[in-house]
């Protein structure tokens, strides 16, 4: 595997020789490799670990590891402890994406601090085989099946071309020994179910599943930067600007590309409008008719298509749209969405809903007249006004209040009370958590 590491950076991360590199390292079994790797190859390298705190005693183990390793090598390494729960719960993220928030922070930091030229990091082609499915599973364009980058600013992944089996026989050739994260064995993580479950069962099917794989992962990404220059050409071409805030697209001129939905999706994705149907059926739809994203919105008047960004007072007054593929909503709420395998704790500000339930775009927006529900654990609707009657709302009280819907349905008065429609009813594995923060 050395001399094949070596060749591989040598043809296409050559940078990386005169460079001085800041190796994440776990203690784990990728990143010893990665680590033993760059030491071979006499790369000027140090060591940067995390410990989370998260895992007690195991993660002081992986720290002290971590150090013996750097002293028996004689490495200069940088590890710090972090409040990684506290700065969650601060924050208002998930534990995961707080980790993964102080990791990269703390990494650059030391970066710009004593002149590391690079950041390595040990993900390998398994890890890019299992965000593809996880992707795939979840519903994505090309985008989200072109997997981890190679190289994304000065983070670097030389691994990415390897798989999880030549990084073990590496490391069990040389002797190497490795720290094991008991949290990597549970699957009550998607990832972990990806990896233990399905993985191998695609390899069994097809030895050769891995190297197909990563052809396929190749042409994609061919794909992508093909599709990528098509559309900054024919945007040159199409969208006109009107001011600094607003923009327009004749609709004829779409009409006339060979797959007008298709090319009218890819224009109008990157500002936040990401819903085929929606989008196609604009270019369609009557004189007035409006569509909201995050950011912006797109009118259809008459013979073109408007698009304007929103101002902060707007966007805190009209719909929003949460698509599949977002994460956290931080206006006008704060909303983390998570897709998990079980429940884990309750209140008045999570709810789990089965995803197979949900129509994508999600709805979030302020009470209409005429609106109704099917309280939680009662039989029947009710008129919200009505709930908001009984529940001694206040008129501000009402201005305020967030609803989330599901197309015409309301699935949640957020942080108050659910639907009984779409509570859960069976044991899923697509269990969709919302939690207001």
């Amino acid at each position: 595997m050395l001399g094949n590491i070596e060749k591989h950076i040598a043809e296409h991360l050559s940078f990386l020789k005169d460079s001085k590199l800041l190796i994440a390292i776990s203690g784990g079994l990728d990143s010893v490799v990665l680590a033993k790797l760059c030491y071979d190859l006499q790369f000027s390298i140090a060591f940067a670990h995390c410990n989370f705190q998260l895992r007690g005693e195991e993660s002081d183990s992986d720290e002290t590891f971590v150090k013996q390793l750097a002293a028996d090598w004689n490495i200069k390494v940088f590890t710090k402890k972090f409040k990684t729960e506290s700065f969650a719960t601060n924050e208002k993220l998930s534990i995961q994406m707080a980790a993964r928030a102080l990791r990269y922070e703390w990494f650059q930091e030391i970066a710009n601090t004593y002149a590391y030229d690079y950041i390595l990091t040990a993900h390998h082609k398994d890890d890019a085989l299992e965000t593809f499915l996880i992707n795939l599973s979840r519903g994505t364009g090309i985008e989200g099946l072109t997997g981890i980058p190679e190289q994304n600013g000065i983070v670097v992944r030389p691994l990415l071309s390897f798989t999880r089996s030549e990084i073990k026989n590496f490391a069990e050739e040389n002797d190497l020994q490795w720290r094991e994260d008991s949290s990597n064995a549970s699957t009550k993580y998607i990832r972990n179910r990806i990896r233990h479950d399905i993985v191998p069962l695609l390899k069994e099917l097809n030895p050769a599943f891995m190297d197909n794989f990563e052809r396929t992962q190749v042409h994609l990404r061919e794909s992508k930067d093909i599709l990528h220059e098509s559309i900054k050409n024919l945007r040159n071409q199409l969208v006109e600007k009107l001011t600094d805030d607003q923009c327009r697209i004749e609709i004829a001129a779409l009409q006339k590309l060979p797959n007008p939905k298709a090319y009218t999706y890819e224009l109008l994705k990157e500002y936040g409008f990401n819903t085929w149907k929606d989008v196609s059926d604009l270019l369609t739809g009557q004189s007035g008719k409006q569509l909201f994203s995050r950011d912006y919105r797109l009118i259809k008047d008459r013979a073109y298509l408007l698009l304007q960004k929103r101002s902060k007072k707007e966007i805190a007054s009209e719909t929003i749209l949460i698509n599949d593929s977002e994460s956290i909503i931080k206006t006008p709420i704060r909303l983390q969405i998570e897709e998990v395998t079980c429940i884990t704790n309750t209140g008045k500000n999570v709810l789990y809903i089965e995803r197979e339930m949900l129509k994508f775009p999600l709805i979030l927006r302020k009470w209409q007249k005429g609106d109704y529900f099917y309280p939680f654990g009662m039989k029947g609707k009710k008129k919200l006004s009505k709930y908001f009657k009984d529940e001694k709302y206040s008129l501000i009280d009402k201005e305020n209040q967030w609803l989330l819907c599901s197309r015409d349905d309301i699935v949640w008065i957020i942080g108050k009370r659910s639907d009984n429609r779409y509570k859960l009813t069976k044991p899923t594995n697509t269990i969709i958590k919302l939690t207001l923060q």
